[in-house]
C-alpha cells in the first residue's frame, strides 16, 4: 500500500548513454506492476523520461522546473502515465537554466528535498520515487542526492566503464558527509550487456571484482526492444513484455525489493 515515507532513489551516472532513463522508466513500470505506487521525477532538461512515458511537451504545463523554483507543488506537477500506478513529474528545456536561476539562493541544493518533504508532497503517498538525473554532476544531480535515500548507478559494459565511477562515489560520500547523512550507494546495475561479447564479460568480471556485492546480480542486456520502446512513448515492459530487456527489468525490480530488506554490507567501506 502507498505510504507517506517513500524510498527515494536517484538514478545517476554523469556519463550519458548508459541507460539511466531506460532504467528509471522500466524499473518504475516493474515496481508499479507488483502493486507499488511509483513516481518518476524527470530531472533532465532533455525530458526523455517524460516523452518515454507518453507525456509530450504540449502537456507539460507544470514541470520539475516549477517544483524546484517553488512555483508548484508535487501534486500539481505529477501526471498519471499509461501505466497504472506509475506517475511522472515531467521536465522541459527550462530546467537547463536552474543553475543560473538559483545561483543566489544559499539553499539551492536543498530545493528538491524541501519540495518532497512538504506535507502536500507527503500526502501524495508514493511507495517509490525514482529520480532520473542528468548526465552530469551539476546542481540538479546534487539536489537529487540530497533528496534521495540511495543512489542507483547504471553502468554500461564498455572499456571505460569504471572511469568516472570513482568521481560519482566521491560525490556521494561528500553529499553524505555534508548534506544527507542517510544517503546510501544502493547498487550498480550493469547495462547494455552482451554475453556473446568478450569485452562485456571482461567488464563484468572487473566491476564485480572491484565492487563485489554492490553490483546487482541482474544484468540488463543490449536489446532492440529496449531501444525501440521510447519511439512509441511506452516502457519496454508494455511494448514487449516477453523481450529479454523487459524480463531483465522485472528481475531487477524483484532484486531491488529483496535488497530493500538487506542493506549492502560494503556500503560503509565504499562510501563511509
Amino acid at each position: 500500500m502507498p505510504n507517506s515515507n517513500p524510498h527515494i532513489i536517484a538514478v545517476s551516472n554523469q556519463k550519458g548513454g548508459v541507460g539511466k532513463t531506460t532504467t528509471a522508466i522500466n524499473l518504475g513500470t516493474a515496481l508499479a506492476a507488483v502493486g507499488c505506487k511509483v513516481l518518476i521525477i524527470d530531472l533532465d532538461s532533455q525530458g526523455n523520461a517524460s516523452t518515454g512515458l507518453g507525456i509530450f511537451p504540449e502537456n507539460r504545463a507544470l514541470t520539475t522546473y516549477d517544483l524546484l523554483l517553488g512555483e508548484a507543488l508535487l501534486k500539481d506537477v505529477s501526471q498519471e502515465t499509461p501505466v497504472p500506478g506509475l506517475f511522472v513529474a515531467p521536465s522541459t528545456v527550462d530546467l537547463s537554466s536552474a543553475d543560473v536561476d538559483l545561483v543566489e539562493d544559499n539553499n539551492r541544493v536543498l530545493r528538491l528535498r524541501n519540495a518532497l518533504n512538504s506535507q502536500e508532497s507527503l500526502d501524495c503517498a508514493f511507495d517509490y520515487i525514482l529520480i532520473d538525473c542528468p548526465p552530469s554532476l551539476n546542481l540538479l544531480t546534487i539536489n537529487a542526492m540530497v533528496a534521495a535515500k540511495s543512489v542507483l548507478v547504471p553502468l554500461q559494459c564498455e572499456f571505460f566503464a569504471l572511469e568516472g565511477l570513482s568521481q560519482l562515489m566521491l560525490t556521494v560520500r561528500e553529499v553524505r558527509q555534508s548534506l544527507n547523512p542517510g544517503l546510501d550507494l544502493h547498487g550498480v546495475v550493469l547495462t547494455m550487456y552482451d554475453k556473446r561479447n568478450n569485452l562485456s564479460r571482461q567488464v563484468e568480471e572487473d566491476v564485480r571484482n572491484n565492487l563485489g556485492d554492490l553490483v546487482y546480480e541482474t544484468t540488463i542486456p543490449r536489446n532492440i526492444r529496449l531501444s525501440e520502446a521510447p519511439s512509441h512513448s511506452i516502457p519496454a515492459l508494455i511494448y514487449d513484455h516477453r523481450s529479454a530487456g523487459a524480463i531483465a527489468y522485472q528481475k531487477l525490480a524483484a532484486e531491488l525489493l529483496r535488497r530493500m530488506n538487506d542493506p549492502i554490507a560494503l556500503n560503509e567501506r565504499l562510501i563511509g
